[in-house]
């Protein structure tokens, strides 16, 4: 029952200016593109509140610094991201789960059934995807 998993907290750091070109690019009715499954826990911990503060060094050096426990599968409401760039992952893995999210199971899975038909590779350093 993935609504029991309790996921692994995870360190971030993003730039408070990028966090008011994402605002600035959500309100211009523009698509907001993370690149890769930690980039998409970030933000998204971060727009939905579901991160805790490492420290105040936001007003030192720009950064906000945290951790998040996000998870993402399907029916999760994105905040900040609209379209991920990712590789393929592992059958039953939370990456997979969180790369589901941005469209159905069963898309995906045809996806994944044409990357094999045509050979890629898959895991840390094979070919990527891009789920618009």
């Amino acid at each position: 029952d993935v609504k029991e998993h309790k996921m692994d907290s995870e360190y971030f750091e993003i730039k408070s200016s990028l966090i008011e070109k994402i605002k600035e690019t959500k309100e211009s009715g523009k698509k907001v593109i993370a690149v890769g499954t930690t980039v998409t826990r970030a933000l998204e911990g971060y727009f939905s509140g579901q991160f805790s503060a490492f420290s105040s060094h936001e007003k030192v050096n720009g950064l906000i610094q945290g951790y998040t426990d996000i998870f993402i599968y399907s029916r999760y409401k994105f905040k900040a991201v609209d379209s991920l760039i990712t590789n393929f992952h592992l059958p039953r893995s939370t990456p997979l789960m969180l790369a589901s999210a941005f469209c159905s199971f069963e898309t995906l899975l045809k996806a994944y059934k044409e990357a094999i038909a045509m050979g890629y590779r898959f895991f840390s350093y094979g070919d990527a995807m891009l789920i618009l």
